[in-house]
């Protein structure tokens, strides 16, 4: 969906989430930017993107389904260790405290340890991403924000939202920061 319009492939094969907000358009320089905060650490940027997406959010009319929990995309333990810090998390926390919107970064899992998607194109990350979720808790009738830093295909999300839906939630909507276009 791109400024209230259904994409083609949206049409043809409706996704599990039933809503995306996009910061920004997953390019030059935004790459860039998001590239340093993910790999190099740089939690600084974690509020700048933080603080651009509440002040998007405020500016465009408010969703018909009131937002009642935020989750991070999950990463799995070991490339948590490896990185050191989960780059949704810290913009879900301060994206929590902005909107007074509960966070929860506990009851989802990615249960199984997948290759990095960004090498992978869209079939190889479906088949990837298939089964690496898993959630404990009951989201019966919640609305769901998940955030993350980039969408590009849309499978990991795509399989996170068919988790929580599976786990009772009612609205499933995707935050975030940059979003792959089609050339």
């Amino acid at each position: 969906m791109t400024n209230g319009t259904i994409c083609g492939s949206c049409i043809s094969t409706p996704p599990s989430f039933d809503a995306t907000t996009a910061l920004l358009t997953y390019d030059y320089p935004v790459d860039g930017l998001l590239q340093h905060y993910k790999y190099n650490a740089s939690l600084n940027l974690a509020q700048t993107f933080a603080s651009l997406f509440v002040e998007k959010k405020h500016t465009q009319l408010t969703t018909q389904n009131e937002i009642n929990l935020i989750i991070p995309m999950p990463m799995h333990q070991n490339r948590l260790k490896e990185r050191g810090f989960n780059q949704a998390l810290e913009i879900a926390k301060l994206l929590s405290k902005a909107f007074t919107i509960k966070l929860d970064y506990t009851s989802c899992q990615r249960t199984k340890h997948t290759p990095p998607q960004a090498s992978l194109n869209l079939k190889d990350r479906i088949k990837n991403i298939k089964g690496a979720f898993g959630c404990q808790q009951n989201l019966q009738n919640l609305n769901i924000a998940i955030v993350d830093d980039v969408m590009t295909t849309g499978a990991s999300l795509n399989e996170l939202a068919k988790t929580l839906k599976q786990a009772g939630a009612a609205h499933v909507e995707c935050w975030v920061m940059a979003r792959t276009l089609p050339k």
